[in-house]
């Protein structure tokens, strides 16, 4: 009757065991399209990622670069200070999108080119992404808003 109890016990501890195991690896496998690595336009032209990744950009919109094209169709560089990196976006730019103002930007970077699937632009005016500010910080152009 002992070794029944015992066997079922060792049982029930290796299928607990085994369903863990099994959900931590599915979490995971469903998590990673969902992880968005952020760089700064620095990063990205010292160690270009591959086409099939999708990454965050960010730092100032570059003064003079915003270039509209036919329909929605957009083209401006993003800048740290230290590199500046192209960028094209199709599609509609948020309300507060301009030159010389933080944005965050999400997509992949192909032949030189960082194409954007989405644009975020600052919601007011003193907010900067923290990882935005800690780039132009690491630059040494940083301006504080407040003055």
């Amino acid at each position: 009757m002992k070794s029944l109890k015992k066997q079922r016990r060792i049982q029930i501890i290796a299928v607990a065991a085994v369903a863990l195991v099994l959900s931590t690896g599915l979490i995971g496998y469903a998590l990673r399209d969902g992880i968005n690595y952020f760089r700064a336009p620095s990063q990205v032209i010292a160690e270009p990622p591959g086409p099939a990744e999708v990454f965050r950009i960010g730092g100032l919109v570059e003064e003079g670069s915003l270039k509209r094209g036919q329909g929605e169709a957009i083209r401006f560089a993003v800048t740290d200070g230290g590199a500046t990196v192209p960028v094209v976006f199709t599609g509609v730019l948020p309300d507060l999108f301009e030159e010389n103002q933080g944005m965050v930007g999400t997509g992949r970077y192909v032949d030189g080119v960082f194409e954007a699937s989405e644009i975020l632009a600052k919601h007011d005016e003193t907010y900067m992404p923290k990882e935005v500010t800690d780039a132009l910080k690491a630059q040494g152009v940083y301006r504080d808003p407040e003055g």
